[in-house]
């Protein structure tokens, strides 16, 4: 990718804005900021005008202009007035994703996609390639750490040979031209993000661009157990290698048998030193293990690695027992997919905290699985539609997570658990999952 003295329009800021300006200023590219915020509120501003550049606002006129590429935040529409403005005159709108793919050396991309789990797989994936590749693994994607950031801090642009876990979202997937993981999964597939994607058709076809450019020895890891997967599987065929999973049965290449869990046929490490609970986990360790082989990782790294690996904060997280009462933090659940499947892993006794941002989701389906909850407790903009709808009229309604606190600890016993899976995203009251979830682990903590 040429990029010396091309114009090119870096549309949104935030941490990934600033990793592409960092890698685009680094080749010369003459750099245009299109950003939402106003000239002074951008807290990066010294940053901005020591390199040089230029930032506009998010006019339909600023999308009107000539330029040679454009490099798109993931969290900005990608079907917009503005967005369709560019390409109707052929102009390339990229991730930063893609540009740094197509600036850095040939690495090992293990990709990570999904609808649930990704962040759970891909910690782990990058856990076990650190131990087998101490110096040469990273972390990084939709989990926080843009891949521009990490191209530039371990000079990727000029060192191949490294080992890459990346978590990739629908959003980074959209906008990808070249992006070819050696390896890739995509965990499940279940609704989410529809009012972004415009569609559960779009939202799903998305999920497959992680593997469009795989051919030859790359490999796809499959998920045989997953109807919605193999549907869009068919509909667009893999032309690459696949080793495929099951936990429910043994046809598959990779499998479950007497507990323990079996890669290509080979006996790899037994299900009981899974720290991490429900199926759910099993099946992200197993997708994980078979990602590591398929890089040549010895099994012995693999076991102790699975053995030490205690889950990812917001992820079914336990906080603390206290009067018999135990609380977990599950922020992460933002679709009714993922609190079902933290549901999964709980037997009786929950009272779950509902409730955030509307995103419009049913839940006729997650009704399906209330078995196990004793109790509905909504908070926030959705929370009292959520919880109607799970307990027909039995739920307690409160403005936010403190009161929704206060009201689990009136009604918990012994023997209870209070679950915050909120079902839908955090932007009502906070401005991520990982700030709704620190303040529910702070709340928690400070009771007495």
């Amino acid at each position: 990718m040429e990029l010396k003295n091309k114009k090119v329009l870096v549309v949104g800021l935030a941490r990934s804005g600033k990793a592409a300006i960092k890698l685009l200023k680094h080749f010369g590219a003459d750099i245009t900021l299109s950003e939402s915020k106003e000239r002074e509120e951008i807290s990066e501003l010294d940053f901005l005008e020591e390199n040089g550049v230029k930032i506009v606002d998010q006019s339909l006129s600023v999308f009107e202009e000539d330029y040679d590429l454009c490099v798109k935040n993931p969290g900005v529409p990608y079907r917009s007035e503005k967005i369709a403005a560019l390409e109707k005159r052929g102009i390339p709108v990229i991730t930063e994703i893609e540009l740094a793919f197509q600036v850095a050396k040939p690495q090992k991309y293990i990709a990570i996609t999904g609808t649930n789990g990704k962040t759970t797989t891909t910690t782990l994936v990058y856990n076990i390639l650190n131990n087998a590749f101490p110096g040469k693994s990273h972390l990084c994607g939709n989990i926080g750490i843009p891949l521009c950031e990490t191209v530039m801090e371990n000079n990727l642009i000029n060192e191949e040979g490294h080992y890459i876990a990346l978590e990739i979202s629908n959003f980074q997937l959209v906008n990808i031209d070249k992006f070819r993981p050696s390896v890739a999964t995509i965990i499940n597939l279940t609704p989410d993000h529809i009012d972004f994607m415009g569609g559960l058709e779009n939202y799903y076809k998305s999920k497959t661009e992680v593997y469009r450019n795989m051919t030859g020895d790359d490999i796809f890891i499959l998920n045989n157990d997953d109807s919605v997967v193999k549907e869009y599987i068919e509909k667009y065929p893999l032309k690459c290698s696949v080793n495929s999973f099951s936990l429910e049965n043994e046809n598959a290449d990779s499998f479950i048998k007497d507990g323990w869990i079996f890669i290509k046929g080979e006996r790899i490490f037994p299900v009981s030193q899974i720290k991490l609970v429900g199926k759910h986990n099993i099946q992200n360790v197993m997708i994980a293990s078979i990602a590591a082989k398929s890089v040549g990782i010895d099994n012995d790294i693999i076991e102790n690695t699975v053995a030490d690996f205690n889950g990812v904060e917001h992820r079914i997280e336990f906080v603390r027992e206290l009067k018999g009462v135990k609380y977990y933090n599950d922020s992460k659940g933002t679709n009714t997919d993922a609190t079902i499947t933290a549901l999964k892993s709980f037997e009786k006794g929950v009272i779950l905290l509902v409730g955030g941002f509307e995103k419009g989701l049913s839940m006729d389906e997650m009704k399906k699985h209330m078995k196990c909850v004793k109790k509905v407790i909504g908070f926030g903009l959705s929370g009292k539609r959520i919880a109607h709808d799970l307990a027909d009229g039995a739920e307690t309604v409160v403005t936010n997570l403190d009161e929704a606190v206060e009201e689990a600890v009136k009604f918990a016993k012994p023997g209870d658990t209070v679950l915050l899976s909120p079902t839908t995203s955090s932007f009502d009251q906070y401005t991520c999952f990982e700030e709704r979830g620190e303040h529910f682990k702070k709340i928690v903590n400070a009771l007495n």
